[in-house]
């Protein structure tokens, strides 16, 4: 039997939740519904009450109701609903979860969401879907759809957009328990046969990115690329952090960029990190630390537009990274390296950093480029981080190869010796 569980708040959405529920017994799956409501009466009954969500956060509803703290009550009951899903699934119970809601919904049912291993069907339909949707998604496989209209009953908007969520959770679900029954459900990241790799890549480094990913295929590995777009950055290093990497070839480092100067795909200033504290071995590069992105030309903040611009599409502008900020990347980039745990190998690709920055290119800047390579090598100076230095630029094809072979050798040299 295919389950799917409802997880919101029966107070303020129990009509939509009715439905919705009503909708998927029709389809033949059963139905599992969570109430994290907090203040009023649920408008219909729940398999799990929210009193039983609130005791699952360590709490009860009663003190949740009397500190009348808005706050307080939506991050307990989403810690609860977490909880609970976690249970469900262990329990062999939850095999697509599906949630509507507003700001408050939605932040309660995607913590929960978030929990759960990838590959758990998640659905939610929000009205905050349309707009900067990371933080509800965080680096999990949550699939967002925008609710056009706010929730706030079924009508000629809203039940079409519903329907389409139910058929979407129902064949995801099903598709789930159906693999759980035949015992092919896949195995947890970094069990299978071939040992994984992730690797950072953009736009302007994909061809020496690709080489490296492509020899490093022909090895043996398994290898995820993530795009730097500050998403990309932090799920690279939440699943570093989880350990489930033979090791990371980390060529790409517009993140930090983003985030020394202002730019808009930062992925914090912890990018560069989970690797090193886990010992996993890691390869970097310097990928697009010679730009900084914005938003579209029209966009582009005043103190900025002085600088050599750049317009990359419609949607990203870039503007060339100075001698001064390239130095301050390195003596971070350098803090980094020099805390690593594991084997650490920094390579330098000479003749430019980016499809912009090689020779030729409108940001081939050698006097801002060597203001980073000197910062680094005087960070790493003393240090067990080994540097390398390729009379290439990051494109070249030899470079990904070399990059990729130099990883390979470290993840077995730290085999042999374990």
């Amino acid at each position: 039997m295919t389950n799917v569980v409802l997880v919101g708040t029966l107070d303020t959405k129990g009509v939509e939740y009715g439905w919705l529920r009503e909708r998927l017994l029709r389809t033949g799956v059963e139905v599992i519904t969570v109430d994290t409501g907090i203040m009023n009466e649920p408008l219909v009954p729940a398999d799990v009450p929210r009193e039983a969500v609130a005791r699952a956060a360590g709490t009860e509803l009663s003190a949740l109701r009397a500190a009348a703290d808005r706050g307080a009550a939506v991050t307990a009951m989403a810690r609860g609903a977490e909880a609970v899903l976690l249970r469900l699934h262990a329990e062999g119970r939850l095999h697509g979860v599906l949630a509507i809601g507003g700001s408050g919904g939605t932040s309660i049912a995607t913590r929960a969401m978030r929990a759960l291993p990838l590959g758990v069907p998640k659905v939610m339909v929000s009205s905050m879907a349309s707009g900067d949707t990371a933080p509800y998604v965080g680096s999990a496989d949550i699939t967002m759809m925008y609710s056009v209209v706010d929730i706030a009953g079924i009508n000629s908007v809203s039940g079409p957009v519903l329907a389409n969520a139910v058929a979407a959770v129902t064949g995801m679900a099903g598709a789930y328990a159906r693999s759980a029954l035949e015992l092919r459900r896949p195995a947890p990241l970094g069990s299978g046969p071939r040992p994984l790799i992730a690797a950072s890549m953009a736009g302007v480094t994909t061809t020496g990115v690709d080489a490296a990913r492509e020899r490093l295929t022909e090895l043996g590995y398994e290898v995820l690329v993530f795009h730097v777009s500050g998403t990309g950055g932090r799920t690279l290093e939440t699943l570093a952090g989880q350990g489930i990497f033979a090791g990371v070839l980390d060529l790409t480092l517009s993140e930090l960029a983003d985030d020394l100067c202002g730019g808009i795909l930062t992925a914090g200033p912890d990018r560069l990190s989970a690797a090193g504290r886990a010992g996993i071995p890691q390869v970097v590069s310097l990928g697009a630390l010679d730009m900084v992105k914005f938003g579209p030309l029209e966009s582009l903040p005043e103190r900025v537009r002085h600088r050599r611009i750049h317009v990359h599409n419609p949607s990203i502008t870039v503007i060339r990274t100075t001698g001064a900020e390239c130095a301050e990347l390195g003596r971070r980039v350098a803090a980094k390296l020099r805390a690593a745990t594991g084997p650490t190998a920094l390579c330098l690709p000479l003749r430019g950093l980016s499809t912009l920055g090689a020779p030729g290119g409108p940001y081939h800047d050698p006097d801002a480029d060597g203001a980073l390579f000197a910062a680094l090598r005087e960070g790493l100076r003393g240090s067990a981080a080994r540097i390398h230095d390729y009379d290439t630029h990051i494109n070249d094809p030899e470079f990904g190869r070399a990059a990729a072979d130099r990883l390979h050798a470290m993840i077995g040299a730290r085999a042999a010796a374990a």
